[in-house]
């Protein structure tokens, strides 16, 4: 067992996932064979099988039987988990939603531009998850003194789930009437900037940020970005989507002194088509005229915060 896996890195996977990662240290904090945790499944009345428990492990194979969901119930119990802990890292995963890398002005852009961000995502060969789960998220969003999304920074801690990976993909979705070919990309620490793509029509930009190291699985990595925009209309609300659940998120959004909102909330969102509820009043905090969330173990879905001018 490598020193740091421990009770408060197994607490932080069990939050963050993926599930195999999740299985693999929780195994490993134990320090139980496979062998014998078969052997407390079979006093427990559930057959599975080492190989099987080594796929799970490995990230080969995912249980979806409903016998399959059963022995991973058992395995919170062998394991001495959280109830649901393994089981709500398969369901955050399987569900649909809006993909973790994605952002943009409105819940409308995230659904009209969500094709053209597919292809190009598919154009710089970038799987649908980058091979990377977000541990924690810091973005902070200006808007600027004609109302506009003047530009906004990330501050991003990942976790890989496969060896490899040196890169993430970040999208940049502007307001209406944006130009992405006049957006800049910044890539401000242990980063660099690499392949740069656009969509004119859909308002869309894809920036590659190459890593500084190559990472194994399970491994973090904590990098800055950001985009300087401003080359839109008025913007009124800033959401973001999530594809797999865990991590933290912080959005702060900072005004212009000469463009104030009258009114600020958060909200969250299933889906882009559904309801919106959650919603919270937020008050101009500060000489740097900000509000802001703070979101613990994101599930999949949309978090965001608009506003209204008049």
């Amino acid at each position: 067992m490598r020193q740091t896996e421990t009770e408060t890195e197994l607490a932080q996977v069990l939050r963050t996932g993926p599930f195999h990662l999740a299985l693999r240290t929780a195994l490993s904090v134990r320090g139980l064979p496979l062998q014998r945790v078969q052997h407390h499944l079979a006093h427990r009345g559930v057959k599975l099988g080492v190989t099987s428990l080594s796929y799970w492990q490995q990230g080969a194979r995912r249980p979806r039987r409903a016998e399959s969901l059963r022995a991973v119930r058992a395995l919170e119990e062998v394991l001495s988990l959280p109830d649901d802990s393994l089981l709500r890292l398969l369901r955050d995963t399987d569900a649909p939603a809006e993909g973790d890398r994605p952002a943009g002005r409105s819940y409308r852009s995230l659904v009209e531009a969500s094709g053209s961000v597919e292809r190009l995502l598919a154009a710089m060969e970038s799987p649908v998850d980058g091979g990377l789960h977000t541990v924690g998220h810091q973005e902070r969003v200006r808007i600027g003194a004609r109302r506009e999304l003047a530009g906004r920074t990330s501050r991003h801690v990942v976790r890989a789930h496969r060896d490899g990976v040196d890169r993430y993909l970040a999208v940049h979705r502007g307001d209406p009437g944006c130009e992405p070919a006049r957006i800049a990309v910044r890539a401000l620490e242990n980063c660099r900037t690499g392949r740069v793509r656009w969509d004119r029509e859909a308002g869309v930009l894809v920036a590659e940020l190459l890593f500084d190291t190559r990472l194994r699985s399970g491994e973090t990595y904590l990098f800055g970005y950001g985009f300087e925009d401003g080359t839109g209309g008025a913007s009124d609300e800033y959401v973001r989507g999530f594809s797999f659940g865990g991590g933290q998120y912080v959005l702060q959004v900072g005004f212009d002194e000469a463009a104030l909102p009258v009114r600020c909330r958060r909200f969250a969102q299933a889906s882009a088509g559904s309801v919106r509820g959650a919603r919270e009043d937020l008050t101009l905090i500060g000489r740097h005229r900000t509000v802001h969330l703070v979101e613990e173990g994101v599930r999949p879905g949309l978090i965001g915060i608009d506003w209204d001018w008049e």
